[in-house]
């Protein structure tokens, strides 16, 4: 069997079979000895080295010097929501996350990744929405590394890594939803913020833990029509507002229409044919739906 064979196989995105021959970095715990013992026994023997220099055994002074010089490259502080990785020889050995003064092999090399939470505030993307009008959207990614092997040795630059995979995430996110719900019950980047951005945060949570990244808020910050459809968007949705209301005002009217005609019959204060009730309806919705004041006309009788 070849080595090719050997080694393990996914289902590509195209249905067909890819090998891969790396597997994900999982953060460990380092080994670390506690710094503050050491640092003494430490001074210690840099006290010895000067009184040998002062003795002038020359010598001895000089290998306990470099011995101490190889002991110093081992110390290491680690700060507050810090962390310090640490490779061997090109082999990673694990990370420190305890905070304080510790001491490891001075042969190892050691990089500082900050477990901080960080900001990232993304440009103003021109996108496409579900309807194809073109759109303005930008958001704010909460986000902070909570796997420093994988941020370190999976992806090249992890603070790059998340600001492309959001911005691709937030192209993604603008297409599969309408800026506004012209249709009732229909989700909308306008109208359904939260629900957007819950969408918004699972989709970036499975695009970031690749860089050992979790996500802990991702919300729209700037949502708006392109300037050359913003005039025309804003004429529609004016066009909708009205139509909205008109139809409120209509219902409105004929109940008051059904009930003024329930109570005049109710009450015998006077009998309507159906012609007259059909004038009467009329009058009434004219007057109830008119933008304008109505201006009564008062039958008086003939004069002669």
């Amino acid at each position: 069997m070849s080595e090719l064979d050997k080694a393990p196989q996914t289902v590509g995105p195209q249905g067909g079979i890819s090998t891969r021959s790396d597997v994900a970095s999982r953060e460990r715990a380092a080994f670390g000895l506690p710094g503050l013992p050491l640092f003494l026994g430490w001074l210690a023997l840099a006290a010895l080295n000067v009184w040998l220099f002062v003795a002038e055994q020359f010598a001895l002074a000089t290998a306990l010097l470099l011995v101490n010089l190889l002991l110093s490259m081992g110390f290491f502080i680690v700060q507050p929501n810090q962390a310090i990785l640490i490779t061997l020889f090109g082999r990673y050995v694990g990370t420190e996350r305890r905070n304080g003064l510790y001491w490891t092999n001075p042969l190892t090399i050691r990089k500082r990744v900050s477990l901080r939470i960080r900001n990232f505030n993304s440009e103003r993307l021109k996108v496409n929405d579900q309807m194809g009008n073109p759109i303005e959207i930008a958001a704010v990614i909460v986000w902070r590394v909570v796997d420093t092997a994988r941020a370190i040795f999976d992806v090249e630059d992890y603070t790059q890594f998340v600001a492309i995979q959001s911005e691709t995430a937030l192209r993604h996110l603008a297409s599969q939803y309408p800026y506004d719900d012209y249709t009732e019950g229909t989700m909308s980047l306008r109208g359904n913020a939260d629900e957007v951005s819950e969408t918004l945060g699972r989709e970036l949570a499975v695009r970031l833990q690749h860089a050992g990244v979790e996500v802990l808020e991702a919300r729209l910050s700037h949502l708006a029509y392109s300037p050359e459809i913003a005039g025309a968007m804003l004429q529609r949705q004016q066009a909708s507002a009205i139509i909205a209301a008109r139809q409120q005002i209509v219902q409105g009217a004929v109940g008051m229409v059904e009930m003024a005609l329930r109570e005049l019959e109710g009450q015998h204060i006077v009998q309507l044919d159906e012609e007259r009730k059909a004038q009467m309806v009329s009058n009434l919705l004219v007057v109830l739906t008119s933008e304008r004041g109505t201006q009564p006309i008062v039958n008086a009788g003939s004069l002669y």
